[in-house]
């Protein structure tokens, strides 16, 4: 079974993070808005098929990464969440919170062996 099939985005923490978009935005070019800013892409194997990753930031006092404690958090893009998440729970993985489904896809967070908190996503394609 395919697990991972890339990076659906990075998340991190800082101080203030208006002052480091403005920073990405003016020394390198990035536009982000209040949810951060998305990379449209293609898929290798099918050029017809579109992906996003999504780069954002967070107030440095977010709990949104917790339980870890480190400053950023992954986002990968999953096939078959479901079936993976099952695999994840035989191998007594840290699963921190319920599957939840949006119109964009379905997300749940795991905790890898060295704490840090990672967002799984089975994109609606």
């Amino acid at each position: 079974m395919k697990k991972v099939t890339g990076i659906g985005g990075i998340f991190f923490k800082c101080k203030d993070p208006n002052a480091v978009n403005e920073w990405y935005k003016k020394n390198l070019g990035i536009e982000a808005n209040q949810y951060g800013a998305s990379f449209e892409w293609r898929d290798v194997e099918d050029s017809t098929k579109k992906g996003l990753t999504q780069w954002s930031t967070f107030k440095e006092e977010t709990k949104y990464f917790e339980p870890s404690s480190k400053d950023f958090m992954i986002n990968y893009r999953v096939e078959n969440l479901e079936a993976l998440v099952e695999e994840l729970k035989k191998e007594n993985v840290t699963i921190v919170d319920a599957i939840e489904s949006y119109d964009y896809g379905k997300f749940v967070h795991i905790v890898d062996l060295e704490g840090n908190k990672i967002q799984l996503w089975e994109p609606t394609e």
